[in-house]
């Protein structure tokens, strides 16, 4: 096969080098550089780099005073805020390791992180900490710092984030980093095994994708030299999506980033009203909301130029309709926590290919290779698995040897999604490889034949898993959510797919459901739907 395909009409440098440094100490640099430039709006707030650089030193200094050392973890659980921005960057400054917390983890799940990581500091809004006493991790974590979100006084041992910050304190002490091997980021995924992992990423697998993106929007940045550029930060930061792009707009623009803790369409559209971003990162459902919007003509959206899109795929019809409607360029990519986590875009500047996750990142490979052994490099246009490798490639799993090594392999990050390529370098990806349903020897990808239910005039939303049967081993169950005052009945639907699918990918069960479970970002969250499959056998309903 051509080796790296992509390059013929690559947008970018693809052999490029970036600052071996700490998160910490680039953000510094471009303090220095740009003082007064705004760095954050939040609440009509307006903080400079300097303002921001200067809490970021008074919460390192506190974490020292805590006696926190070098690779010590902290856990955050804070919405998108300057809180959540000096706490990070406070705890990158002395080389501490941040855990990502997502708050709509369970009392369980976020009892496990924290415990597993032996964190000795969290840092958690108001808001939450009822969660913190239902984990029962009071006693468990030595020191909890509580940021404002709607005003809550904690009964309990704590310290307030604001009343930190007004405190006068001694300049933290230096902390040498390593960048290449000392974590950064304890970034906890699931995935879809449900099996919690804590992908360890480094200063330099961080700072590494944030240059990767600069270089593939260079062309595009240089335009703008010297004027302000926002971003709309939408995406939790606690994710590694949000969390990059928090990084991309501190670190490598730079730019001034609005802080959005929670997602309102009306108020998203208020934001870029009033503040008129030019980048604004998100994922499907919400440009689809944005799309759908009773009012949207009467916003003006001429500001912003670029939509990065990620998470999930986006339908090829709704990016073109959107582009349309609003003018804005949707930028479809795809990562993963294991890989910093950007490892493809379609080019700003260059071919865009809807329905594509584009080419590679600069110093990044890629390879598709064959499902059975993962040894073998597959040609365009086959079906396999996506390896990936870079300087973006986590170290491996937090207390997870045997699933860090069968991860990676050879210097190749094995992904777990099933994909292909085109002759031109595009990746598309097909579904996730634990996702495939085996039927009588035959692999079916649920994305096939959701693509075919979603096509029901009367099908708003769905998401297909595979259901054990003793003569062929599984089959395909769908839940479906109708579109509202419409009816379909689960035989209307077989019937539907039996007419557009070849017979063994035909659904044997439908079940027609009010909504799906989702995740923060709008995922359909196909793994509880596994787990309830399996309780109703085992109670035998």
């Amino acid at each position: 096969m051509e080796s790296r395909p992509w390059l013929k009409n690559y947008p970018a440098r693809w052999e490029f080098d970036y600052p071996r440094l700490s998160l910490y100490q680039y953000l510094k640099e471009a303090a220095d550089q740009y003082p007064e430039k705004t760095a954050l709006i939040y609440n009509q707030d307006q903080i400079t780099y300097q303002e921001m650089i200067s809490n970021i030193d008074r919460l390192a200094a506190v974490y020292a005073e805590m006696g926190l050392k070098k690779g010590d973890r902290v856990a955050l659980m804070v919405p998108n805020s300057p809180a959540y921005v000096y706490s990070f960057y406070g705890a990158m400054r002395q080389g501490l390791v941040v855990v990502q917390i997502n708050p709509l983890l369970t009392p369980k799940e976020l009892g496990f992180i924290v415990r597993d990581t032996k964190a000795r500091a969290l840092v958690v809004a108001d808001a939450m900490f009822s969660m913190i006493e239902e984990a029962m991790l009071e006693q468990a974590v030595d020191n909890i710092i509580i940021t404002p979100l709607i005003g809550d006084k904690i009964e309990a041992d704590v310290l307030y984030l604001e009343e930190i910050l007004q405190q006068a304190r001694p300049e933290p002490p230096h902390v040498l980093v390593n960048p290449e091997d000392d974590i950064a980021v304890l970034q906890y995924t699931s995935g879809t095994t449900g099996f919690p992992k804590g992908a360890m990423l480094t200063h330099a697998n961080l700072l590494a994708n944030a240059w990767m993106t600069r270089e593939i929007l260079r062309e595009w940045i240089e335009r703008f030299a010297g004027e302000e550029i926002l971003c709309l930060a939408l995406m939790p930061f606690f994710d590694t999506y949000g969390l990059t792009c928090c990084l991309n707009a501190g670190l490598t623009i730079p730019s001034g980033q609005i802080l959005v803790p929670f997602i309102d369409i009306d108020m998203v559209l208020e934001l870029i009203q009033q503040y008129k971003p030019a980048i604004l990162p998100g994922v499907p459902d919400l440009f689809l909301e944005l799309l759908h919007h009773p009012d949207i003509e009467k916003f003006n959206l001429e500001s912003i130029k670029i939509c990065i899109s990620g998470d999930s795929p986006m339908p090829v019809e709704a990016i073109e309709l959107f582009e349309e409607k609003t003018g804005c360029s949707i930028l479809e990519g795809y990562g993963l926590a294991e890989a910093s986590p950007i490892s493809h875009c379609n080019p700003f500047i260059g071919v865009r290919k809807p329905g594509s996750v584009g080419v590679p990142y600069p110093g990044t490979d890629c390879k598709i290779v064959d499902l059975d052994t993962g040894e073998r490099e597959l040609p365009a246009g086959e079906v396999g698995e996506l390896i990936i490798k870079g300087p973006q490639v986590m170290k491996g799993y937090w207390n997870l040897p045997n699933k860090t090594v069968r991860a990676l392999r050879n210097g190749w990050l094995y992904t777990g999604d099933i994909a292909r390529m085109d002759e031109d370098g595009y990746f598309y990806i097909i579904d996730r490889k634990f996702n495939m349903i085996n039927y009588a020897g035959y692999k079916i990808f649920p994305r096939e034949v959701e693509e075919i239910i979603l096509s029901h005039p009367h099908v708003a939303e769905t998401v297909c898993i595979g259901v054990p049967e003793k003569h062929f081993g599984e089959v395909i169950k769908a839940f479906v959510v109708l579109k509202d005052n419409t009816a379909a009945t689960p035989e209307e639907i077989i019937d539907f797919c039996r007419a557009r699918l070849v017979k063994y990918k035909v659904p044997r069960q439908v079940e027609i459901r009010s909504e799906l479970p989702k995740s923060v970002f709008g995922k359909i969250l196909r793994h509880n739907l596994i787990i309830e499959e399996q309780h109703r056998r085992l109670l035998g309903d």
